[in-house]
């Protein structure tokens, strides 16, 4: 069976109006600026506004990315959305966006990869597809992390935002498109980075809300050295599943979670600093959004050009992570 060439047709990108700095933070916690961005790298990260949800994020990012594609919500087959922060328990975030979008036809589903969500929706979608099951689909990474973020804990606060990134993905010309993808868990790791409260374990109680255990918790050395080794190993990994070398990455598109994580996965890949797509200062880490976005906002500035080689790779919460490499 010959597989069908599946790439991006189109993307797009949406965070809120509302910038929270770090010289904001800095009235909420125990914290500073220049403490934060030499840890971080971040300067601002973009909060949602109080009637806005996951939904709503996705929706806007969705609208550009179908615009760019050419292509109408009643032709899309399939919607997944990457998330860790979903509207509601039930029905899916991908639901409520299909009946939004009036995407009749379309099979919606939620994805939990956390911020390796992307990854892993991408790679659901190809293979629909690549085997003709499906035409057009669409995928969004979309977080609103401020809603699970606790102000109180300096370690986390300065590093989440809000924001929805999307791409449109069909057929495309030989030669085009996805070439592999590296995807990965270690459950092991679970207790590192989790929200114990609200599920069917642990329960709402008061007592539970009581203990924050509503909000992120990270054990963040633990899962910064893990970001550092995953991250070069699974762009590797796709590297030599596409037949690539290093030297022939045109752009880098890193999970946008810390400035040093992304240095030492350049130093392992031995890119510079111009083949890297960054924007992690403007919006900190938007977990499923933030590799979506940066492809959005790569596109946009002209740094992807047609032809080019590119590398999308992120980890997240699982522990899992993701990499994919395409020709764009």
């Amino acid at each position: 069976m010959k597989l069908i060439p599946v790439g991006v047709l189109g993307s797009g990108k949406y965070v809120p109006e509302r910038v929270l700095t770090n010289q904001e933070l800095e009235t909420m916690v125990e914290t500073n600026d220049e403490w934060i961005v030499t840890r971080t790298g971040i300067r601002e990260r973009r909060i949602a506004h109080e009637g806005q949800a996951t939904s709503d994020l996705a929706y806007e990012s969705a609208i550009i990315a179908l615009e760019k594609a050419g292509i109408s919500a009643e032709q899309l087959d399939l919607i997944i959305v990457a998330t860790i922060t979903p509207d509601m328990a039930f029905p899916s975030t991908a639901c409520l966006l299909q009946d939004k979008l009036g995407a009749k036809k379309a099979a919606a589903y939620d994805l939990s990869a956390a911020c390796s969500g992307f990854i892993y929706g991408l790679a659901n979608a190809s293979n629909f597809i690549a085997t003709g099951m499906y035409k057009y689909a669409l995928v969004i990474g979309a977080d609103t992390l401020s809603r699970i973020t606790d102000y109180t804990d300096r370690n986390t606060c300065i590093l989440f935002g809000d924001g929805a990134g999307a791409v449109v993905i069909g057929e495309v010309p030989e030669g085009r498109g996805f070439k592999s993808f590296e995807l990965g868990a270690d459950g092991s790791g679970g207790e590192l980075l989790k929200i114990e409260g609200g599920g069917s374990r642990r329960p709402a109680t008061q007592q539970s809300i009581d203990e924050r255990r509503h909000f992120i918790y990270m054990a963040g050395s633990e899962v910064f050295k893990f970001a550092v080794r995953i991250m070069g190993n699974a762009a590797e990994e796709a590297l030599r599943k596409a037949g690539w070398n290093k030297g022939e990455i045109d752009v880098l598109v890193p999970h946008q979670a810390n400035m040093r994580i992304i240095q030492a996965s350049l130093n392992r890949l031995e890119l510079s600093d111009d083949k890297c797509m960054i924007n992690l200062d403007k919006y900190g880490n938007m977990s499923a959004a933030s590799i979506p976005v940066a492809l959005a906002e790569a596109v946009e500035q002209g740094r992807v050009k047609e032809g080019d080689r590119l590398v999308l790779v992120g980890f997240g919460g699982g522990l899992t992570w993701g990499a994919s490499a395409m020709v764009w």
